[in-house]
């Protein structure tokens, strides 16, 4: 239909119950782009509709370079609907009126740049998926008003937002450039031997403790590495400041301690390093700061569930017999659930763990001798991570990276100590071994037997059902930190390396997905992950959608990692595995 005969239905229905709103639903030609009204809110109360607006690539004139590969793309998708959020304010003029009327957003994120279904470009066309808050007074349709959003004002933002012609071409092209030149970093860390890299120059310190945004430059302590891990590594695209490579600190494989007085920037650094999975958005500070995709941050969690992790490379045994092979808990304790977290890690494959001993239970992380004389190790059935670790890495190919304030112990298993001082960082590796040297601690290394293999499990597709009362799924995202999988809520306060809502929510559909195609009572976590990855790959975000029929509005999705999607799967209390008999 066209522009004229939607104005018609408005007109029309001006007046009558808001369930006339239903006409409007499909397809509409502007003569230069597309709307599609793809759902109509049942009141002014509910969710807003939701609407496409699609413009022919030949109209946008996007030129073909900013989205020539993957990388670039998913770019230029997420530079293009922060355009549309831009312009939303200063297009769409306020709508008084009942519940949700007159509200337009769109998913745009924050300071990361993720793969989004927010915005979509392809060779032939790009599309906007928005959701707008038809008008009403009461649940009495404002046709007119809805008349001149649709018609008037939204064609003025895909006009602003959408068109090469009004669109910023340098920042577009530094904004592509810069996301690329991220990747292009974070794929050279393995070859060089190294798990993270933080650019001189880079602010790592955040505005605020409930903002991600930089704090000021005339307020922050720029990043210097010192010298002997600076390394410089070429960009794909040359970058102010830095030209056709960048400089900085590169942090090499293996057991790295962060150490330091108590404010002199360790957690920060921690932060940035465990943010650093994601490209950032130019300006940000930490454009060039990366880390290994695979990095998982650690922490104690208790109370979480825990489902038939084989905890015994931590856990020797439980007093009054207890499983640690197959422990399961509705209540794990601080240092049953670090090991649990550690060992999920894993399982799913990561190789670089993320650990601050602010956020780790002290039984778990170390005995001093003092403790070890005074409570024998056959009265103490943890063994410490200090006595891992070093097995991690040359067993497993594990990393790790260790903020520790308060035990020297570690000096004697670290391959690189950093020491913050003052928000800048000293290597201090070889002073860290001389004092191991001259100030013995005499503690014991308790390790009863040696750390062979990582416990695979398979999960059971029956204990996942995403049903309340008559929907078959029904799956919301409670904020960031929280899913609610049918009945059950998934509690994601300690999964730190979440960052965005829509990725929450797009959690819980990958695990619905997960369920339907893969679970077969044969393939283990690992498994199911690789095919899910593999799946987005080739179909993209929009395939998580259960109820999605050809081209219609996929949701607001933002990618999760696999190590997110596996961290929501073992913290739902209706959890059931079997253990893959190695």
């Amino acid at each position: 239909m066209t522009r004229e005969a939607l104005e018609q239905i408005l007109r029309r229905i001006d007046g009558r119950g808001y369930k006339a709103y239903k006409e409007i639903q499909g397809s509409y030609h502007f003569g230069w782009f597309h709307l599609y009204i793809d759902h109509v809110q049942g009141d002014p109360f509910a969710s807003p509709s939701r609407i496409r607006l699609r413009v022919p690539m030949k109209v946008a004139e996007i030129p073909p370079e900013l989205f020539a590969n993957p990388v670039r793309r998913m770019a230029l998708e997420d530079f293009l609907v922060r355009q549309v959020r831009q312009h939303i304010s200063g297009t769409i003029q306020e709508i008084r009126g009942s519940g949700k009327s007159g509200v337009v957003r769109i998913d745009a994120g924050g300071q990361e740049v993720l793969e989004r279904t927010a915005l979509k470009v392809t060779p032939e066309w790009l599309e906007a998926r928005m959701e707008v808050g038809l008008p009403a007074a009461g649940r009495t349709v404002l046709g007119h008003q809805a008349r001149r959003l649709l018609c008037e004002q939204l064609p003025k933002l895909v006009e602003k937002s959408l068109l090469w012609k009004n669109v910023p071409h340098s920042r577009a092209h530094d904004f592509v450039d810069c996301v690329e030149n991220q990747e292009y970093l974070r794929n050279q860390l393995m070859e060089r031997g190294l798990v993270a890299f933080v650019a001189d120059g880079a602010i790592l310190p955040r505005e605020s403790g409930i903002s991600q945004r930089p704090m000021p430059a005339d307020m922050a302590v720029l990043f210097q590495s010192p010298e002997s891990l600076r390394v410089s590594l070429p960009l794909k695209n040359p970058l102010e400041p830095y030209g056709e490579q960048v400089r900085g600190m590169g942090i090499p494989a293996g057991i790295t301690l962060i150490v330091g007085g108590g404010y002199h920037g360790k957690s920060t650094l921690l932060e940035a390093l465990e943010r650093g999975v994601y490209p950032h958005i130019p300006g940000d500070g930490r454009e060039c700061v990366v880390t290994d995709p695979t990095a998982v941050k650690i922490r104690a969690e208790d109370g979480r569930r825990v489902a038939l992790v084989n905890l015994q490379p931590f856990i020797h045994y439980l007093p009054r017999g207890g499983d640690v092979v197959r422990f399961t808990s509705d209540d794990a304790s601080g240092s049953t659930s670090q090991a649990a977290n550690i060992l999920e890690a894993l399982e799913v494959g990561a190789k670089l763990l993320l650990i601050d001993e602010d956020t780790s239970a002290t039984n778990f992380m170390i005995r001093d001798a003092r403790m070890q004389a005074l409570v024998h190790k056959s009265d103490e059935p943890i063994t410490p991570f200090i006595d891992r670790v070093r097995e991690l890495y040359e067993q497993f190919g594990v990393s790790t990276i260790l903020v520790m304030g308060g035990s020297g112990d570690y000096f004697d298993v670290a391959d690189t100590v950093i020491m913050m001082k003052e928000y800048l960082p000293l290597e201090v590796t070889e002073q860290a071994r001389r004092i191991s040297r001259e100030l013995v601690t005499h503690r014991q290394r308790e390790t009863p037997e040696p750390f062979r293999q990582i416990t695979h499990r398979i999960p059971i597709a029956r204990s996942f059902d995403p049903s309340r009362g008559k929907r078959e799924v029904k799956i919301e995202a409670k904020g960031l930190e929280t899913l609610l999988f049918g009945t059950s809520p998934i509690d994601l306060r300690y999964v730190e390396q979440l960052v965005d809502i829509s990725q929450t929510r797009a959690v819980g559909y990958a695990i619905h997905l997960a369920t339907q195609q893969w679970m077969d009572g044969r393939r283990t976590m690992a498994e199911i992950l690789d095919e899910l990855e593999q799946f987005l790959q080739t179909r993209g975000l929009d395939a998580l959608d259960p109820f999605r029929r050809g081209e219609r509005h996929p949701g607001n999705f933002a990618r999760p990692r696999r190590f997110e999607i596996a961290a929501a799967m073992n913290r739902l209390r209706t959890l059931r595995v079997i253990q893959k008999e190695e």
